[in-house]
C-alpha cells in the first residue's frame, strides 16, 4: 500500500510539471513609481479616516441696492455676522465686481455696507476672502 501511495504522489507531481511546461507565459517585471521622500506614503487607513475641517467664512447675499446712496443690504445666515468697519468682496457669477465695506445698521440677519468699489446687483454673492 505504501508503494502504491508513493507511485500516486510520484504520478501527480510528474503531471503537474508536465502541465507547467506547455503554459509559457512571459511576466513583465512589475515597475514601481520612485518614492519621493517628501511625501508620505498613502496608508489604508487614510483613505478610510478623511479630514474633515469647517469652512468658517463669512458668505452673505446681496437682498438689495441702492445706487444713489451706493449701499448694500447683505443677508448673512443664521450664525455669521461680520464686524464692524470689516471689508468683504463682492463677487458675481464667480467673478470679483466689487468692495463692501459693514457700516451698519444690523437688523436680525441683515446689515447694510457702503459700496466701495464696483457695482452690485440684487442676488450678488458677499465673501471675505
Amino acid at each position: 500500500m505504501k508503494i502504491s501511495t508513493l507511485g500516486a504522489l510520484l504520478l501527480v507531481a510528474v503531471l503537474a510539471n508536465g502541465c507547467a511546461l506547455f503554459h509559457h507565459h512571459q511576466t513583465q517585471p512589475v515597475q514601481t513609481a520612485p518614492v519621493s521622500p517628501y511625501l508620505a506614503p498613502a496608508t489604508p487607513s487614510a483613505a478610510l479616516n478623511p479630514i474633515v475641517t469647517p469652512d468658517n467664512s463669512l458668505t452673505a447675499r446681496v437682498a438689495s441696492y441702492n445706487a444713489t446712496g451706493r449701499f448694500v443690504v447683505l443677508s448673512f445666515p443664521v450664525g455669521q455676522m461680520p464686524g464692524m468697519n470689516q471689508t468683504l468682496f463682492l463677487y458675481r457669477n464667480g467673478l470679483k465686481a466689487g468692495e463692501v465695506k459693514i457700516t451698519g445698521p444690523q437688523r436680525d440677519n441683515d446689515v447694510v455696507a457702503d459700496l466701495v468699489t464696483g457695482t452690485a446687483q440684487v442676488g450678488d454673492e458677499v465673501r471675505d476672502q
